[in-house]
């Protein structure tokens, strides 16, 4: 039904981006197989597969790519793939026998993605890291924190999924329009920390034109800003308001009853901390659930700061069904949405080799063939040298 209904595409697992990239396109409807590793290998953060949601939507089966009977496969299924997207180092798929070339040699139309975090090449191309340090090196994590304190890490959010995951769909999509247009392939090249640092764009510029101070906790958009800040309420819960614009500024000050803080005064840095003290007085007055009825839906931009257990329960999310339920598991529902070809859970996550049989007839190889993949893991151990399916 998605949008994405009838291309057929390839991930090679990992953790994170890539992962995310995955559940976006096949929750999107893409025709997507996830090679995963072989059951005796190692299971990275070890999460039990119903909880692990970014493996959602499409099916596993497990490859030893190490062996030439599981590169032959990954070839096989290149010859009818749209995309295929991986997320080792620089240099691991060329070694494999499945690089960009070796793929390609199979289908010319091929869009090759590529997941790191430091990119294809570069002098840290070849090194390991993780989400906090690529947003570090793209200037996001320092920009992030109160003026006095340490920088905060905003989860794993920047470079992993929004700079890394969600940037590899977006190249993978944009290379397949292209692709629809000239019948060529093309390798999409998604660097984590480009990533991040394009997600920055915004304070770039405000930086360059004097608008943003190169010190956390001192600007309108980190937390310095008292129209723009968390604050405590008397229950020890917190809301947030984000009265940017003065007609908005004006509806917070006349609800809160803030007689003595003029609207000519919203942009005097000067006065910010006094302001600050005198709306942290005010909401320290009242409970998260006042405020909300006082405050919520109102031009004074309000939220209550919601933890990971009530935003499911929040009245605008269960009527938009934002989240949705799963196999008894609770979980973000796909985004965006679409009037006609709409997006869904196609299946809840699983272990690879649940559905071994049923995704490669899907895909389109002979009974035969796949007969065959099953005979040789079905052998024994000492036999196994291409796929495994886990039991």
């Amino acid at each position: 039904m998605g949008p994405l209904s009838g291309f057929r595409m390839i991930e090679i697992a990992g953790i994170g981006p890539g992962q995310f990239c995955g559940m976006l396109l096949a929750d999107m409807g893409a025709q997507l197989i996830r090679i995963d590793r072989k059951a005796d290998a190692d299971p990275g953060i070890g999460m039990p597969s119903k909880y692990n949601l970014m493996n959602r939507s499409r099916p596993a089966i497990g490859v030893d790519l190490k062996s030439q009977p599981g590169v032959d496969l990954v070839l096989r299924l290149c010859e009818s793939a749209d995309a295929l997207f991986e997320g080792f180092r620089p240099g691991v798929m060329e070694r494999l026998g499945l690089g960009p070339g070796d793929c390609m040699a199979r289908n010319a139309s091929l869009v090759y993605g590529r997941m790191t975090g430091w990119g294809q090449t570069g002098p840290l191309a070849d090194a390991v890291g993780h989400d906090g340090n690529y947003a570090s090196l793209a200037g996001v994590i320092a920009a992030i924190g109160e003026r006095d304190g340490p920088p905060s890490i905003p989860l794993n959010l920047t470079a992993d999924f929004g700079g890394g995951g969600a940037y590899l769909a977006m190249g993978i999509l944009a290379a397949l329009l292209e692709t629809s247009r000239s019948g060529k392939g093309q390798i999409v090249d998604a660097a984590m920390v480009d990533g991040a640092a394009s997600l920055m764009t915004l304070f770039y510029g405000l930086h360059a034109g004097g608008f943003w101070l190169d010190q956390r906790g001192s600007n309108i958009l980190d937390g310095a800003a008292p129209f723009y800040r968390a604050y405590r309420t008397s229950d020890q819960q917190y809301v947030i308001v984000c009265a940017i614009e003065q007609r908005f500024f004006r509806a917070l000050i006349e609800l809160l009853g803030v007689d003595d803080i003029g609207l000519a005064e919203q942009h005097d840095k000067s006065k910010w901390p006094q302001q600050i003290e005198r709306f942290e007085a005010v909401f320290a007055s009242k409970t998260r659930d006042e405020w909300c009825e006082l405050l919520e839906g109102t031009d004074a931009c309000f939220a209550p700061i919601l933890s990971l257990t009530e935003a499911p329960r929040h009245p605008h999310n269960e009527a938009r069904k934002t989240f949705v339920t799963v196999d008894g598991i609770q979980q973000p529902a796909p985004a965006p949405r679409f009037s006609r070809t709409k997006s869904e859970i196609q299946n809840a996550p699983g272990e690879a080799g649940e559905n071994d049989r049923k995704a490669l007839l899907d895909w389109g190889l002979s009974e035969s063939e796949v007969n065959n993949i099953l005979r040789s893991v079905n052998a024994g151990p000492q036999d196994i040298q291409g796929v495994k399916v886990r039991t």
